[in-house]
């Protein structure tokens, strides 16, 4: 799930609403609006090269023919989504389905629909709770999560045992320890390959706040600068200007090509992953020997799992609304969603997959505790700048010369000031 967050995006959605719906060739129909359109716009986020575009093509077909109106499907890749989504809102050209990694803001303008309007009961029902409420805002469900994934910590067994290590790490001391011990082995070995550039640096210090008693909102409230969060992002500067654990440069290294990279090729003793890497270690790199575990605890507490979902929001336009309960009622059933979650490898958004899921052994440190992950706050629109503030300047406060105490109380006061 690569996530790169536009300002563009966020900003303009605040002022979006009341221009949209003065427009004539925009303009949201009340929720009684049932009337019929011929086709519809389908933006979906490339997840892969071949699956993607595999998987939806098809649905397209079925869509088509039990329906009768034209799907006009549009793939674009997470590095192009946010500005040209951004571009389509802002021209007026909304999509009629958007595939998106946040939802608030637009829900905030008014021009989503929510899941009284658009999706059946049943379906609601099947979805996994905590998926349920990082898609609601104000009380109603607007983020339709379309897959999900959660991480854990995967560990090079090789390396361990030349490290002399025989288990892994379930605290941060004993997580320290053997990253070192692992870095110790020289020939450019890293003990944990550390991803805090841009491509999504807000995943990697969320499951680190989350295993020290950490969050970003207590309730409603935000709480970025908590004591617990400024000894996190603190311990996480020190694996690589102190403990030098890492890679260099940590603050410019991306997940996919830089930290799985780097374990792809037997180069770390640990990485934070989830489903696609172990799917990639399976059938690409069989060399690289690996063991999966929970997190380490920063506070002695049980382990903690962070956890993501993306979304399927439907805009409101005159006459469509028909046409996206046909999408979502088609998307949802077993058939569809189940096979687009297995082609991409990630997890399932809904209790009946959980079961069907829960058959592969290898998803079981996952299935274990996706129905009480920790999820950052979507449902809130200043989430959606907070998280970009993160991607791009997080780096700056775990270098040798960085402040995470400053970078934390600078993001509290952005979250606050927002309100």
């Amino acid at each position: 799930m690569k996530k790169q967050l536009r300002w563009g995006a966020i900003v303009a959605t605040a002022t979006l609403a009341s221009l949209l719906l003065a427009s004539c060739g925009a303009s949201a129909p009340s929720s009684s609006s049932t009337g019929s359109v011929k086709s519809i716009k389908v933006v979906i986020a490339a997840y892969s090269k071949d699956n993607t575009p595999k998987f939806w093509n098809a649905f397209k077909a079925k869509y088509e023919k039990q329906t009768g109106i034209k799907l006009n499907l549009q793939i674009i890749d997470w590095n192009d989504l946010d500005q040209q989504s951004s571009t389509m809102v802002q021209s007026g050209a909304l999509p009629d389905i958007l595939n998106e990694n946040a939802y608030a803001s637009y829900a905030a303008s008014g021009l989503l629909y929510n899941s009284d309007q658009v999706l059946p009961a049943a379906t609601k029902a099947d979805i996994i709770p905590a998926f349920v409420k990082s898609g609601t805002y104000k009380g109603k469900f607007y983020g339709m999560p379309d897959l999900s994934s959660a991480r854990a910590l995967f560990y090079n067994t090789d390396l361990f045992k030349k490290a002399g290590i025989t288990a892994a790490p379930t605290s941060w001391d004993e997580f320290v320890a053997d990253a070192k011990k692992v870095t110790a082995l020289g020939g450019g070995t890293v003990g944990y390959a550390q991803p805090l550039g841009p491509e999504e640096a807000q995943a990697e210090l969320a499951i680190w706040l989350f295993n020290n008693g950490g969050s970003f909102k207590t309730g409603q409230t935000w709480t970025i600068n908590s004591a617990a969060n400024v000894k996190t992002l603190e311990f996480m500067k020190s694996l690589s200007v102190t403990d030098k654990v890492t890679q260099n440069n940590p603050g410019h290294t991306n997940r996919t090509d830089g930290a799985f990279s780097l374990f792809e090729q037997g180069k770390a003793g640990m990485v934070v992953g989830f489903s696609p890497l172990q799917a990639g270690l399976d059938t690409q790199y069989k060399n690289v020997k690996y063991a999966i575990a929970p997190m380490p605890s920063g506070d002695g507490a049980a382990p903690q799992t962070y956890g993501v979902t993306d979304y399927l929001m439907s805009f409101k336009k005159p006459g469509n609304e028909a046409a996206v309960k046909a999408f979502y009622k088609l998307y949802y059933s077993p058939s569809e969603i189940n096979t687009w979650i297995k082609a991409e490898g990630f997890l399932p958004v809904t209790t009946s997959g959980l079961k069907l899921f829960s058959s592969d052994p290898k998803l079981k440190v996952y299935l274990d505790t996706l129905p009480n992950i920790h999820l950052t706050p979507t449902d809130d629109p200043e989430w959606d700048k907070i998280a970009l503030t993160i991607k791009q300047n997080i780096g700056l406060a775990v270098a040798p010369n960085g402040d995470p105490k400053k970078f934390l109380d600078d993001l509290q006061a952005q979250a606050v000031a927002g309100k």
